[in-house]
């Protein structure tokens, strides 16, 4: 049994007959009454998403889960294909189970929790960043730039990003996976 000091980013553990794993979390010292940690938990069977307190102390059920590296090879309707890069063992998952499933490209290796119990896979950690191409976006204008406009643009996966103003088709761009925003443009 782990207690709420052991809470962090990425832990899994059981909660009201479910699995979860927080994405946030905030320890509060107030000044008056006794501390607590806020927390915001993401269903890995569902992909609900709740906000929840607990008290500074508090006993939580965590979960042993390992990491694999996996790579993804396709998509077929709701079912994602990924790859085990150490046996090559596949497995297909739901798309509740990934985080930003619109920004997977074919190729990209992502880490797969597994639940050290009963063998079954939790949930899917994106790379922090990933390099897309913009497939579609209205034209820059030049010298439209001194502000921090944007406008919306379509990459390779068919995800919708806002971009500056002077990205324009063919461009590759870096973006956040947890956030789906654009973060720079990629030279090569």
């Amino acid at each position: 049994m782990a207690t709420t000091s052991d809470i962090r980013n990425g832990l899994c553990m059981k909660y009201n007959n479910d699995i979860y794993k927080v994405i946030e979390f905030l320890h509060v010292k107030p000044g008056k009454g006794p501390a607590f940690v806020r927390t915001k938990l993401k269903s890995v069977t569902s992909g609900k998403v709740i906000d929840n307190t607990f008290p500074s102390g508090r006993k939580i059920d965590e979960v042993r889960v390992e990491t694999h590296k996996f790579q993804f090879l396709y998509k077929d309707g709701e079912d994602y294909h990924f790859m085990n890069q150490a046996d090559y063992e596949q497995m297909a998952l739901q798309v509740a189970q990934i985080d930003a499933p619109d920004l997977l490209k074919e190729g990209t290796v992502v880490t797969i929790l597994i639940n050290s119990e009963d063998g079954m896979p939790l949930s899917v950690d994106m790379p922090q960043s990933i390099i897309l191409e913009v497939t579609h976006t209205e034209p820059g204008i030049k010298g439209n730039t001194a502000t921090n406009a944007t406008k919306p643009a379509t990459v390779e996966t068919g995800a919708r990003v806002n971009v500056p103003l002077f990205i324009n088709e063919g461009d590759k761009i870096k973006v956040d996976t947890a956030k789906g925003q654009y973060l720079e443009r990629v030279k090569e």
